[in-house]
């Protein structure tokens, strides 16, 4: 296993960074996210830088233990970020999600499933017609995505919550 694992890592780091892909690579997890083999819809490999963010360091005048350097969370998770460029790459198709294949030192790569709102298929077909709404544009880059939806803290429901929702910057920010 671990040398199909080396062999496919090595081929994609060759890639580009949003790589078209015929089938999927987990076609289980794939089709537990919605994925059906049909026309209107493509899956695409990303690939991720991995690791934390680094912030500057301040010129003056700060506690050392205050300024924050090292550990700074980023906002948005990779696979958020895996997901927004291949919506970018791929603009006439929305993001329906997302799962992750592999990962090494340096990057992490997911497999995102891409819907064509406009494809006839995808319109008369009951499970995926809802990404049709023009509602639902822009899905990854709003945060609508289960990765997304991850992220800003809507995940949970009930007591405990009631802070996270319409949105996160609700509530003077308290939410999540």
């Amino acid at each position: 296993m671990g040398a199909l694992r080396q062999g496919r890592l090595k081929a994609w780091r060759q890639e580009s960074t949003v790589q078209r892909i015929e089938r999927p690579t987990r076609l289980d997890r794939a089709r537990a996210l919605g994925y059906k083999a049909k026309q209107g819809i493509v899956v695409a490999r990303v690939k991720v830088r991995r690791g934390g963010r680094k912030k500057s360091r301040y010129e003056r005048n700060r506690k050392t233990s205050k300024m924050g350097v090292n550990s700074m969370t980023m906002a948005k998770s990779i696979q958020r970020i895996a997901e927004e460029r291949a919506g970018r790459r791929f603009r006439n198709m929305e993001v329906l999600n997302s799962y992750w294949v592999a990962e090494d030192g340096r990057q992490k790569f997911y497999e995102v499933i891409l819907v064509d709102p406009c494809a006839p298929s995808i319109i008369s077909d009951k499970d995926l017609c809802w990404v049709c709404n023009d509602v639902h544009r822009g899905r990854a880059v709003r945060g609508k995505t289960s990765a997304g939806r991850k992220g800003r803290g809507l995940r949970h429901k009930g007591s405990g919550t009631e802070k996270t929702r319409p949105g996160i910057r609700a509530h003077d920010g308290k939410g999540k």
